[in-house]
């Protein structure tokens, strides 16, 4: 059958999906597939969850939409309470959009029109770092330092600096303690805020845990509130990309929590919703939401569908779920076991080099030599390779390649959704550990 649809690959036609049931997909011939990954780290309850499907069609039975520029919403207003109240320390409002990269886009101009507000119109430069994702649109690109990506729409993309990732496993001194490896790599964006000027920065923004880009790499101890130090002593905004490790991900709501800081900016998305409606959102701190107020009292910016009520009330049940089911504690305790069984199977393995990542958000990274971690050659697309026959399997997961430098090294990314068992644990690491092997007895290595 022809399909109309530009699909993401127009040398593929996916299966068509037709139902879901707890963490499995099921599409048009009756397969089923583990959705290991959440889709993209999205739907963490699952894709059949009553509450939530309750809670769209009652809303949808009084209001679907209205419009932001004319009116607010019951579910937009009790939404934004239940953000804030959870909150990480500081955060004062929230602002809704469709998705993460919408968030930081509004991120961005939000911090530039802050120091507009305040009187500092010099401050234009933004600051982020390698091998970080923050989303596809133009400025969200331009920010990130995934160069796969990027690479292509380089000539439409605004100017930022880049430092280095906190990524121990690669980079790491032998000499070096993680706290000492931490903290010289934080030093990196005082370099780089005193070359560029330190009137001229607007904002330094990262991911707490590295999602797509480098497959679950979480910051070492100390990392961050040095680089909150740095922010402080210079007045560089902080912004915080929680699109794909917030709202849960880790263990805690906010992955920030873990790192005994807050940001000035905080951007969430996917979780938020759980795939049941697009919402995304930003945390605003209360500095930048008074400045504006007491400034020209108006953000410039806007989306159609920004605040959605029937996109908020779906976000606002999975937000109450996940509590009333205490879900978070199963992240913890189900990523302990997810770490443990992809160790005890895969730990020793010939080509699998670290094994990372903090509650149900783990990431495999794949190495041609485990003593020197030298990556596979890129031309042989392990990772593909990996993702296709892990769905083939029954399986889904997040591959990616270029983990080291938007080239080489490839990884695979876990992100399933809070309600997994340690049953479905298993069925994921034996469905995985036989995609492994035969990806790589096909390529000749074992």
């Amino acid at each position: 059958m022809t399909s109309h649809v530009l699909h993401r690959n127009s040398l593929v036609q996916p299966p068509r999906a037709v139902s879901g049931d707890g963490i499995y997909i099921i599409d048009e011939n009756g397969k089923r597939y583990l959705d290991a990954s959440g889709g993209a780290a999205v739907s963490c309850l699952g894709h059949s969850d009553p509450d939530v499907r309750a809670a769209i069609i009652d809303q949808v039975g009084k209001l679907a939409y209205a419009h932001s520029g004319f009116f607010s919403s019951d579910p937009m207003e009790e939404l934004a309470d239940d953000l804030i109240a959870h909150a990480p320390a500081g955060m004062e409002r929230v602002y809704f959009v469709s998705g993460g990269s919408e968030a930081v886009e509004a991120s961005l101009k939000m911090a530039r029109q802050y120091f507009l507000e305040i009187g500092e119109p010099d401050r234009e430069f933004v600051i982020a770092r390698r091998q970080s994702y923050h989303g596809n649109t133009l400025g969200a690109l331009s920010v990130g330092g995934n160069m796969w990506r990027r690479r292509q729409f380089e000539p439409l993309l605004i100017n930022a600096s880049h430092v280095s990732p906190c990524y121990a496993y690669r980079d790491q001194r032998d000499d070096e303690t993680l706290e000492d490896y931490g903290l010289r790599i934080a030093n990196e964006l005082e370099e780089v805020i005193l070359q560029l000027g330190t009137g001229r920065v607007a904002a330094f923004v990262a991911e707490p845990v590295v999602g797509a880009t480098s497959g679950a790499v979480a910051a070492v101890p100390g990392y961050f509130k040095r680089i909150r130090e740095i922010c402080d002593r210079y007045g560089v905004l902080l912004i915080l990309d929680e699109v794909m490790c917030g709202m849960g991900r880790t263990g805690t709501l906010h992955a920030i929590e873990q790192e005994g800081i807050s940001g000035d900016l905080q951007t969430i998305a996917k979780g938020l919703g759980a795939g049941y409606q697009p919402i995304g959102a930003v945390l605003v701190s209360g500095k930048i939401h008074k400045a504006i107020a007491n400034g020209t009292g108006f953000f410039q910016h806007g989306h159609t569908y920004q605040g959605h009520a029937t996109a908020c009330a779906a976000a606002l049940a999975t937000q109450r779920t996940i509590r009333r089911r205490s879900l978070l504690e199963n992240v913890v305790d189900q990523g302990e076991n997810l770490q443990k069984a992809l160790a005890s199977r895969l730990g020793n393995h010939p080509y699998i080099g670290d094994i990372r990542g903090r509650g149900l958000f783990r990431g495999v990274e794949f190495v041609a030599d485990r003593a020197t971690k030298e990556a596979f050659e890129p031309s042989r697309k392990i990772h593909a390779k990996i993702k296709k026959a892990a769905f083939e399997n029954g399986l889904m997961c997040y591959p990616m390649g270029g983990t080291i430098d938007g080239q080489r090294g490839d990884h695979v990314l876990f992100a399933p959704p809070y309600i997994i068992t340690q049953n479905q644990i298993g069925d994921i690491v034996d469905l995985f550990s036989q995609t492994v092997d035969q990806v790589f007895t096909a390529e000749g290595l074992i």
